[in-house]
Formats: structure tokens, sequence, C-alpha cells
């Protein structure tokens, strides 16, 4: 696809950029054998990020969240000689969904089960590995994984979050605890996935848990002395207990089905915090409502505030400063927990200061950060669940026929409920002034399921689809200017593309699952220049840094791999430079568990009872057939079912609570645990069928 000549990149033009941001950075740029105390990070530095930018000392980088480098050592004339400098394997077989920083010579990352590590950035050397020591049995209150997405830092500390609610301040040269303080109510099933963010001494921090009856909110503490400051609910509670403010009282009016506090309400903060120093805001995504289809959560068809909803605070006591509901009254999961991007860009001729999401619903969306007025809001993949956005009322045109739970038909949905974007980092460009999206064509059924089979059958050439690539954005005319190959995802499910990190080299760094590659494309055009097997999926995105006067580029890498659950998935941090010639080892070979071959022993009522239990209990983390690959086991190779006593030692008693299987006893009723051997014994005879060819259903 031919460029405008307002996105031609200059190699001298980007030389001199980055020469100037890189002006003041040298007495950062850190030598290995005079290295300043750790951590030392103020609002000074993170607010002039851009005359140290060979550090890498928040999330996205820069308090604007547009996870660019303005490094250009690396660049698109000499991308060829990038090479494996070092690599660190990960003490894991989890999924790997972190960002690192890089601060004065030292990396800090996280791993699954909330544990954090420090590496030499030059070498890899491990420094200190702290272990927060999550209780395996707190997996039953988690939804999607054991990951954890970063750390942030300040004055000399790394603070991070844990699976079980705590908020943990370490010291950054011993790795030892400084305090820790309870962040989540304990009456619910919370967790801590996302990193926190922190500017002028206040940590903001949220949680996950929507999938189960929770009440979403923000939180800020002082950095110090881990002192909750404030706290901003995402859903008004009960009534009758009043209203903590007169937001809380206005989004209650939204809800106009009593009772929708005794399930939480949803709006969870799970990953979307980004500070706006101009405005002194905290702006933030919230998650989907509780429950998730919209006619059980609230049958009035209230908007539901402030589920999926962006909403912007005031930084110094958390009052309520603007939202905005992209999906009202939302049923299909777009929750709005993707990361927001300040721009300041030309809209309509004006420049502006804009935030701005790739949204999970598959609209690109402006606001005006200041007050959170739509600009404009433009479907950047496949969108059919609404036709546009009246940008009058900043409300999205809803097509009827994409809400099953009012017509009772099936509706073929796109984006699916793993949405247009997700967690995966998106990057802008100030150079080519493009944003970089990991974006995905979801196409999933959705509706009765006693009628998707027909449904099926009267529609032979019904997308069902998964796929991926990297778009780039123009967030100015709003339009697509190119995009990778396609990424296909056989398997389906929710992983598909990584993370994107855009560098001043006029590069693009980008991985991905199907492929399991780290690549590099031009930024103005997209040609693909390199690559490299990183033998495992590539989730996260990468950051870039600078010591010594060489340039790295760094990414955490592990995802699902055959073999499912037990498999070692690769889990490692690699680091690149110009030069590099380490080798990387191959994965070692694993040989999966058989599917199991217990004996069916119940009739066909007993499996549907045990088909609901499964869907109410086991689906969110197992899957919708129990095959899960990675995060959780595929239950039809479970020993467990030839043998009764053992699946009621683990579902009721708990015999696997440190390996993450906690007791279910309190949610399951007498005979439950029967029904559900039942059902996953079918779904061992329909995969065995299945793989010997047969069309054999599950009984």
């Amino acid at each position: 696809m031919s460029i405008p000549s307002t996105l031609k990149f200059s190699a001298l033009a980007g030389a001199m950029v980055s020469a100037a941001l890189l002006a003041g950075c040298q007495s950062r740029d850190t030598a290995s054998s005079a290295l300043p105390p750790p951590a030392q990070v103020n609002m000074q530095r993170l607010l002039n990020a851009d005359q140290e930018g060979g550090q890498w000392m928040s999330h996205s980088r820069t308090y604007d969240e547009q996870y660019f480098s303005p490094l250009n050592q690396i660049n698109d004339t000499n991308i060829a000689d990038l090479g494996l400098a070092w690599f660190v394997d990960l003490p894991t077989n989890q999924n790997i969904e972190t960002t690192p920083l890089m601060i004065d010579g030292v990396v800090y990352i996280t791993l699954p089960w909330s544990k954090v590590m420090a590496l030499d950035a030059k070498t890899g050397k491990q420094l200190w590995l702290y272990d927060p020591k999550v209780a395996g049995a707190w997996n039953i209150n988690i939804c999607c994984g054991v990951d954890n997405r970063g750390v942030a830092a300040w004055n000399g500390r790394i603070i991070f979050g844990t699976l079980d609610g705590r908020l943990i301040s370490l010291d950054a040269k011993t790795g030892e605890p400084v305090w820790s303080v309870k962040s989540t109510p304990d009456e619910r099933r919370y967790s801590i996935t996302g990193a926190p963010r922190i500017a002028n001494g206040k940590i903001f921090v949220g949680s996950a848990g929507a999938e189960f009856d929770v009440r979403g909110y923000v939180d800020a503490y002082d950095v110090e002395t881990g002192e909750r400051l404030w706290r901003f609910w995402t859903v008004p509670g009960d009534p009758a207990a009043g209203f903590e403010n007169k937001t809380m009282e206005m989004a209650a009016a939204t809800w106009k089905t009593p009772g929708w506090w005794n399930t939480g309400g949803g709006a969870t903060v799970w990953d979307a915090i980004t500070y706006d120093a101009v405005n002194d805001l905290v702006i933030f995504g919230t998650g989907n409502g509780t429950p998730g289809d919209a006619v059980r959560r609230d049958a009035g068809q209230g908007d539901n505030l402030f589920v999926t909803s962006i909403v912007a605070v005031h930084a110094e006591d958390g009052s309520y400063a603007w939202h905005y509901q992209p999906t009202p009254w939302e049923t299909w999961d777009y929750d709005t927990d993707q990361q927001l991007m300040l721009l300041d860009i030309d809209i309509d001729g004006q420049k502006r200061h804009v935030v701005s999401q790739a949204s999970k619903n598959g609209f690109f969306y402006h606001f005006d950060a200041a007050t959170g007025k739509l600009l404009s809001a433009v479907p950047f993949t496949d969108v059919n669940w609404a036709t546009g956005v009246d940008l009058a009322t900043g409300r999205p045109n809803v097509v009827p026929e994409s809400r099953p739970n009012l017509t009772g038909k099936v509706f073929n949905l796109t984006p699916g409920p793993a949405g247009a974007h997700a967690w995966q980092s998106m990057s802008y460009s100030p150079l080519t002034g493009l944003v970089y999206i990991p974006a995905t064509t979801h196409w999933q059924l959705i509706g009765p399921l006693d009628q998707r089979q027909k449904y099926l059958a009267d529609h032979p050439d019904t997308k069902q689809t998964f796929t991926g690539r990297l778009t780039a954005w123009d967030p100015v005319a709003q339009r697509e200017v190119w995009r990778s190959e396609e990424f296909i995802n056989p398997a389906g499910g929710v992983q598909v593309t990584g993370g994107a990190l855009a560098t001043a080299g006029n590069l693009v760094f980008h991985g991905n699952l199907p492929k399991r590659e780290f690549a590099a494309y031009r930024a103005t055009d997209g040609e693909r220049l390199w690559s490299f097997d990183t033998k495992t999926a590539v989730l996260a995105g990468g950051i870039s840094y600078q010591v010594d006067g060489d340039q790295y580029v760094a990414v955490a890498v592990g995802g699902p791999m055959p073999g499912g659950y037990y498999a070692p998935n690769g889990a490692r941090l690699l680091v690149f430079k110009l030069g590099g010639n380490t080798v990387l080892p191959d994965i070692p070979p694993f040989t999966e568990a058989p599917l199991s071959t217990a004996a069916q022993f119940a009739d066909a009522a007993t499996i549907t009872r045990g088909a609901a239990v499964f869907e109410a209990q086991c689906q969110l983390c197992h899957g919708r057939n129990g095959a899960a690959r990675s995060t959780f086991p595929d239950l039809r190779r479970s020993p467990a079912l030839t043998s009764q006593e053992s699946l009621d030692t683990i579902v009721l008693q708990g015999a696997l609570s440190e390996r993450g299987m906690g007791s279910f006893r309190e949610y399951l009723q007498d005979g439950d645990t029967v029904a559900l051997r039942a059902y996953l014994i079918s779904l061992a005879e329909a995969a065995r069928a299945q793989a010997a060819g047969s069309a054999t259903p599950a009984r």
C-alpha cells in the first residue's frame, strides 16, 4: 500500500529527532562499572522520560502510554544484523504477559504467581527473585490465568500487585519487602494482574474479578507508606447502605432492575490505567458487568454505569471528572480495559490533546482528554454488532439481531468475545504518525446452544475464523494504512497476536502465538524486515533500552505449546542487540497424557446435569470442551476420571490446592461431582472418536 507523503519517514529526520530526545540522557546511559542507586525514579524523571530515551522507567515508557522508544541505533537499514545477545529461562510454564522495566542498568520483570525478578540489563545475571508465596488454592478466585503484567518503580522501590490482592513495595536493591497491604476487599473473589501506575507519589491500581460477583474500583495509595488515599467505585452499591458520593447516586439511576448489587456489578479495572499529566487526571477503562449477560444483570435495559466505560477522576482525591460508555447495557464481553493512549494530534484541523483506544468492540475512539467529549469513532476491524456510533449522542447504533438474549435467535458476532484488540500493547510513532494495533478478527456464534448446529447447517458459509495481525492505523484520518500478514489460530481461543513496540529506527516489533516468532516491520510501509524463532508464543510487547552505548530490544515470551498445561513452554526473557550471536536452545520434548478411557457409567440426564455444572463452575478456566491448553489442564485427560473418589478428593477436598486447584465444595451440591465426572467422560469419548475419524458426538 502506498504511503501518504505526510507519513513518509525521513531517516535524517528520524536521526535528528532521536538525537534531540537523547540529548540529555547520556548521564543515565548506564555504565556497568558505576551504577547509581537502583530505581531512583521520581516525577521529574518520568515527566522528562524522553530526555532519558535509553531507559524504560514505566510500563509504557512514558505517561502517554505510547510504547515508543526514541532509540535508533537498531534501524531499518541494519536490522538484518540483529541477533540474540542473551536470554534467561523463566521458572514457569505458564503464559507470560509481562512488560519489563529497565532502569539504570537493571531489568525488573514479573512472573506468573506474582513473582518479581531483577536482572543485570547487560548480561542477564539474576540479582534477586522475590516470591510473595500466593497460596495455590487462590487460583479458584482467578478467571484467566496466574499472570502478572508488570511492576512500577519509584524512589528506590519496586511496586506490584499479587493474585491474592496484596500491593507490595520492594527495595529495588535487595528485593526485600518494605511494606505490604491488602488492597482488595475480603468478601469477594478479586485478584490483581495489571501493572500499577505512579504519579506524584501516588500508586494507582485496580483489580480483576468481574467474572465473579465483585464490585469494581480503582485505588490510590501513598507510595512511601502503603496508606490508601482514596477509592473510586466503578459501579454503585446497595442503595440502602447509602451512596459513597453523588457520582454513585447518578450511576445508580442507570441500573433499572433492583438487586443488581447482590452480584457486585463488575466493571473491574484490571489493566488500562493512564495518568494524564496535562490535566492531572487518572483515566481508566472498566470491565464487563456481573453477570455478563445483560438481561440477567439488568432486565430493565439500563446503561449500567460504569460498566465497560472509560472514566476519568482527579488524581488528587479520586473525584469524578468525566466518563464515556462505548457499549451501554453491554452483553458481548466488550470490556474497555485495553490500553488508553494520550495523543496530541489534529482533529478536524484543530490540535487536540486526546485519549485514544482501539477498543475490544472493534471501534477506534478519540476523546478530549480534559472533558471526555467523543471526537471520533471508526471501526478498525470487521464489526457487525453496530452500524456505527452517533457522534452527537455518543451512542452506538446497535444491530437488534446482535442481542440473542432478546431475540432468542443465533447471531454470528464479530468481534466475538475475544475482541478486536485485547490487553496486548499497541504503540505509536511520532515520526510516522501511525498507531500500531495488535488487531484480531473473531467470528463466534452466540445465542441458544440448541440452535447453533441447525444454524450452521442452514448457513454453510458461516465465518468461524479467529485471526490476528498487526495493523498500522492513521489516527488523524482514522483509516488503515497497512497490515501485516494474517496469523491464523485454528484452535480459537483468546490469544493470537502479541504486543507492539515502535522505535525511532523506523521499526515496529511484534510477536504472535501461531508462528512463534518475534518480527520487525518497517514502520512506514509494513515491509517485513526480520524475524526470530522464539520457539514459543509471544503474547506481550517488547521494550528497548540502552546500556554502555548499545541498544537492546527485550521481550518476555512463553505461551501455549503442544502438550498443554504440563508441557514446558519455553518461558524466557529474550534480549537482542546488533551482532548478537547467542543460540536459543530448543524446548525439551514432551509427550502429552492420552485421553481418558474411563467407561461411561451414567444416563443422558446425568450427563446433561454434568454439562450444566461444568458450564457454571469449570468452563471459565478449563475451556468450552474441557480442553484448556496451557493455563489450566485438559480435563479430558485427567486420571481422576477413572475414580469418583479421586475426583472428589480433588474437587471437594482440595487435594491439589497448592497446584492451583482449590476446593469447590461451597459451590457444588450433592451429586454434582458424579454428574460432572459423567460429562467429562463423555467429552473424552467424543475427543477419542474425533481423533479416530468418527463423527460420534458426546452423549
